[in-house]
């Protein structure tokens, strides 16, 4: 009996070892950006309210936006490691960066990937066909997006300007519209676009957004630009930098840049919506169906959503069809 009992733990490790019980609670989450990115918040609280009253979240942070880009491909090996290291139940790739390192990586496996935020078409990073992998799509409502603003501005614009930075999310956000072009009209207006890698020039393309004739500017992604020592600048300083020093009326595609310190507003997506999509596909699959038979998704939910003192600095009112439906920071 004695030795029986002495065996028991023994045989309980052997039944049940401790990274396979881990291994079935346990979801880890690949951040291309890192956590105190807005973005990255907002998708995390969707992928939290959906999953983690059932299951572990574990997160790991490329930190792309801020790492130059020679030490991305370190980072995906790292990120590698960690999928390796905790043998998880499922992988949620979050964006465009760690789907391309790692998705061609996982395609194929036993392990189911869910992907989020993903702005180029997922071909690209050849994962599609296989039965492990599916995902949300994020498409920013740039067409719809611009012809509020055209109704906002008075009088009607006749060229806008929309400022990217030069990261692989921004040059996928907008392909579609642009195509490769740096021009494009979109409800009679004339819109041109900036991909920035360098603070000069986001600097001297905001300070001379009137002299160049455009009527409002419109900010998109600003989260990967250097100065001239190579250095990270701080996307916070920069978008609240930018909005006090534009000539121009600034507005938004997404909802972390809105407010008093930020930018007017508009129709903006929401991270949180890419999240709960996610988290619901997850656990479709947790529950036993392949990735493979759903199909991937596009999060078109957008929200008008603006700043009132913001609004009241620019001396721009919002048409009633627009107001009725929109949410306000302040």
């Amino acid at each position: 009996m004695r030795t029986s009992l002495l065996l028991l733990p023994l045989i309980l490790l052997t039944l049940f070892p401790p990274t396979a019980r881990g291994a079935k609670d346990t979801i880890l989450v690949v951040e291309s950006y890192h956590a105190n990115y807005p973005w990255d918040q907002s998708y995390s609280d969707g992928l939290r309210e959906t999953l983690g009253s059932r299951y572990k979240l574990v997160f790991f942070e490329m930190d792309t936006k801020r790492l130059p880009k020679n030490e991305h491909e370190g980072m995906a090996q790292k990120a590698w490691e960690k999928i390796q290291a905790t043998d998880p139940a499922l992988v949620v790739l979050g964006d465009d960066s760690a789907l391309k390192f790692l998705g061609p990586r996982l395609a194929g496996t036993d392990l189911p990937t869910v992907y989020l935020g993903i702005n180029n078409d997922p071909r690209e990073y050849k994962v599609t066909g296989f039965s492990n992998v599916t995902g949300v799509l994020e498409r920013p409502l740039m067409k719809p997006a611009i012809g509020h603003i055209k109704t906002i501005v008075k009088p009607t614009p006749r060229k806008l300007l929309v400022l990217f930075d030069n990261s692989i999310t921004s040059q996928a956000s907008v392909a579609e519209i642009f195509k490769g072009k740096a021009t494009s009209e979109i409800e009679g207006i004339q819109v041109d676009l900036k991909l920035i890698g360098n603070i000069d020039e986001w600097k001297s393309a905001v300070l001379d957004a009137a002299k160049n004739g455009y009527d409002a500017l419109v900010v998109g992604l600003y989260h990967t630009i250097f100065d001239q020592y190579n250095l990270y600048v701080d996307s916070d300083d920069l978008l609240e930098w930018t909005v006090f020093s534009s000539p121009v009326p600034p507005f938004g595609f997404w909802d972390f840049t809105v407010g008093p310190r930020r930018t007017v507003g508009g129709l903006v997506l929401y991270g949180k919506v890419q999240g709960k999509l996610a988290g619901q596909i997850a656990l479709q699959i947790l529950g036993g169906k392949k990735a493979g038979d759903i199909p991937p998704v596009v999060a078109e939910e957008g929200q008008f959503l603006f700043s009132r003192s913001q609004l009241t600095f620019w001396d721009l009112s919002l048409p009633s069809a627009i107001a009725a439906k929109a949410e306000f920071t302040d």
